[in-house]
């Protein structure tokens, strides 16, 4: 057995079911889960239309670069959202989702040969980063988020030492679980230690279409060219169609940016066998080239938190993220700092399942940066969040008063 298998820590969701094995919940209420960021609002039709009028492609094998009216597609997304002209041919690559694009994009840029091969993570996390670097024979270091500043990575407090052994850096904005988003000066921090370091920069960016305010989140290959990167060096953006179009089931997303990044990994997917179904392709190419549905499906998340925030705010400390699906709650003092206590409670009392935020992130610097706050995942029909949020509330208050 691969011996790096040993350094792979239980999932959160793995955790969060052993945290809940003896729990019984309150019959009295309908169970409602928060814990898990698995978009439910319904697939659009028109992708649904064009996964059925495509089945005729299961008669072929796909190739691995994808078709090229799926990566112009692809290119025709970027140019409108980010107002930027990429090269489908050498820039844009189909993946099976955004997660298997994370992690076997860390098998191709890292060199395990060379001492102290570190990926730098943010903190807390989407577990995938850890695991694609430990099998990747790579070590970790984790930069903590800093509250005061809306939760954003504080990459300047990376020590040099350990910028120096860096090979890949993680960057997910807008951020799971806490939703921030990196400004230009942040990434123009980071751009600069790249070039210092050489490092490689992965900018998981799959929540970016969710958003609250009236700008849409700056992604990384637009901070790439407004700070005059044009050939988007040691950058790649990793996008999916599962939070923008409700489909997680479909498998389907794309990584752009440095073609020296891209041709590497095309030859890595070739042989792992990465390809995109043609039916797969075809219903993705009609995701792509429709903006009516993700501009509704944005309106149902505001308008569920524009009712939730206020109501939980008003017994927590939480805020409207800058994006995302989640809320990155801090629970009352009541609970002594406890997530997991404050989980199995809820569970128990309410019938309401919330993810510890400490099953998020790593003790690092000292330090666990999830303890003692929640992850709630508004994913569900305004109705039963909505619900679940006065259930947290009565949850809290039974406590407190």
């Amino acid at each position: 057995m691969n011996p790096l298998l040993s350094r792979l820590q239980p999932y959160p969701f793995e955790r969060l079911r052993q945290l809940h094995a003896d729990v019984t919940p309150n019959p009295a209420f309908k169970a409602i889960s928060l814990g898990i960021g698995e978009p439910r609002h319904a697939t659009p039709q028109l992708i649904k239309d064009a996964l059925t009028a495509s089945l005729s492609g299961l008669a072929s094998y796909p190739g691995t670069l994808g078709e090229p009216k799926l990566r112009q597609a692809m290119a025709d997304w970027v140019a409108r959202r980010y107002d930027l002209k990429l090269d489908p041919a050498t820039q844009i690559l189909p993946v099976n989702g955004s997660r298997e694009a994370l992690f076997s994009l860390a098998q191709t840029v890292l060199d395990a040969g060379k001492p102290g091969a570190t990926v730098v993570c943010p903190n807390p996390f989407y577990q995938i980063y850890e695991g694609a670097a430990l099998l990747a024979g790579a070590q970790t270091w984790f930069a903590p988020s800093d509250p005061a500043r809306n939760f954003a990575v504080d990459w300047a407090g990376v020590p040099e030492a350990v910028w120096a052994k860096t090979q890949l850096v993680f960057v997910c904005s807008p951020g799971n679980p806490t939703g921030a988003v990196m400004s230009l000066g942040e990434w123009k921090l980071l751009f600069e230690l790249s070039d210092r370091h050489g490092f490689v920069i992965a900018s998981d960016e799959c929540y970016s279409e969710i958003y609250f305010r009236d700008e849409a989140p700056l992604g990384g290959l637009q901070a790439a060219a407004a700070l005059g990167r044009h050939d988007f060096k040691n950058l790649v953006s990793l996008t999916s169609l599962s939070k923008r179009s409700n489909v997680p089931g479909l498998r389907s997303g794309f990584v752009a940016g440095d073609a020296a990044l891209i041709k590497p990994f095309l030859l890595y997917r070739t042989y792992h066998g990465s390809a995109m179904s043609p039916v797969v392709q075809a219903a993705s190419i009609a995701a792509w080239n429709d903006e009516q549905h993700v501009v509704a499906n944005r309106a149902m998340y505001r308008e569920k938190f524009a009712q939730v925030t206020p109501m939980l705010s008003a017994v927590m400390d939480v805020a409207l993220p800058d994006a995302g699906f989640y809320l990155w709650a801090g629970i009352p003092e009541a609970f002594k700092g406890s997530d997991t206590a404050f989980s199995r409670e809820l569970l128990a009392l309410y019938n309401v399942v919330v993810l510890p935020g400490s099953y998020l992130a790593r003790d690092a610097q000292g330090h666990n940066p999830g303890a003692g706050r929640i992850r709630m995942a508004l994913v569900a029909e305004t109705a039963e969040c909505v619900e679940a949020a006065q259930r947290i509330v009565q949850f809290i208050q039974s406590k407190v008063h």
